[in-house]
């Protein structure tokens, strides 16, 4: 949470994500939960701690200060820094906090070398191979000058190795997904004859629930955790229909007016009214990362029913269309994501209004204040 000063409240539900996590769980096995980025908006220790209740033994967290700021709050299960090291001082973090960090350059493993020479406990790390995304990560080629590197440092063990898939979530880029899991079976298969055992993962939130194939040893449910399907609109869609979405964000009305025929709301004029219609002033805007970019696209649910946002949103403020409603009034609650009814907002809805992915949307939306639920 980093915007503490408005009227949004994100209303997270522990619950859902639990069930997501069985949903995951029973299509793959050994369900690796990704919680970086503060859990996508959801609160990093909250979901850890559920997570940690139903069973979930490794979480992968997005850098090594994520992973310092986990067990600062008591977590005591096996934590995963995705990122790695980049900075000197997140080395010696990782054997202080016992933290397995991925590492995908050379250059990470040289300065490796010298914090391990230092230490009397080894430290397990993780390997990043690049199969097709071109991020991070070392290659096939590199496997025998890396293998030599691990080799010669006595006080560091490879425990994971994993890569990352660039289109598991579409359907019409299948071909690329099984080169991408091709190549990565060679990496493996050639770790093992440098005599480098190793647990693997590949699977992302798509690969879990359609490409059982690279189900490896465990897999790293992300964005379907918190119940967002990888293939909404796609022919694959049907995959994601036990998920159940986590977050739902609320804010207060300011006001409630007429607006005349003829006039104009918001910074711009850009929506002039074609009749004498009741305007709702909404306390969310730009600066409750409520996008600008949403102005006259998205709409919100106020008391089951969808309406619309009129006009450009503004720092703190933004309207909505109640024409025809009764009984709306100041204080009351109106939903930016969920809702009940017919009118709820997806997480779908919203990031197709605001040209974007759900991820964002999360990530965005769970900066303000969060209530659980």
């Amino acid at each position: 949470m980093s915007i503490p000063y408005n009227k949004i409240t994100a209303v997270i539900e522990l619950a859902n994500i639990v069930h997501n996590y069985h949903v995951l769980q029973a299509a793959s096995g050994a369900i690796l939960p990704v919680i970086k980025a503060d859990a996508y908006g959801h609160g990093l220790s909250q979901v850890a701690q559920a997570l940690s209740a139903e069973g979930a033994d490794t979480f992968a967290v997005g850098t090594v200060e994520e992973a310092v700021a986990l067990r600062a709050s008591g977590h005591a299960r096996r934590v995963i820094a995705l990122l790695g090291p980049v900075e000197d001082h997140e080395y010696a973090a990782l054997w202080n906090a016992g933290v397995v960090a991925f590492f995908h350059s050379f250059d990470q493993l040289d300065r490796l070398d010298a914090f391990q020479k230092d230490r009397d406990e080894v430290l397990p790390i993780a390997l990043k191979f690049d199969t097709g995304m071109r991020r991070l990560g070392f290659t096939l080629a590199d496997v025998p000058a890396v293998a030599a590197k691990l080799k010669a440092m006595k006080n560091v063990r490879l425990e994971y190795v994993s890569s990352h898939l660039a289109t598991a979530d579409e359907p019409g880029a299948l071909a690329y997904v099984r080169e991408q899991g091709e190549e990565f079976a060679a990496i493996r298969r050639e770790l093992l004859a440098h005599g480098l055992p190793h647990k693997a993962n590949i699977a992302n939130s798509a690969a879990i629930l359609g490409h059982p194939d690279l189900h490896l040893d465990n897999q790293r449910a992300g964005i379907a955790l918190y119940g967002a399907s990888p293939f909404y609109g796609t022919s694959r869609e049907e995959l994601g229909r036990d998920l159940k979405p986590a977050m739902s964000v609320k804010t207060k009305i300011l006001s409630v007016h007429p607006l005349k025929a003829g006039q104009t709301i918001s910074y711009g004029c850009t929506f002039k009214a074609g009749q004498d219609m009741q305007v709702a002033i909404v306390a969310a805007g730009y600066a409750d990362a409520y996008s600008r970019g949403l102005s006259g696209k998205a709409q919100m649910c106020l008391k089951g029913r969808r309406v619309p946002v009129l006009g450009r949103v503004c720092m703190q403020m933004c309207a909505v269309d109640v024409t025809g409603m009764d009984g709306v009034r100041p204080g009351d609650e109106i939903w930016l994501l969920g809702g009940e009814g017919e009118g709820r907002i997806t997480p779908e809805d919203l990031a197709g209004w605001w040209g974007t992915i759900t991820y964002e949307v999360f990530c965005l939306l769970g900066l303000n204040k969060r209530e659980y639920v």
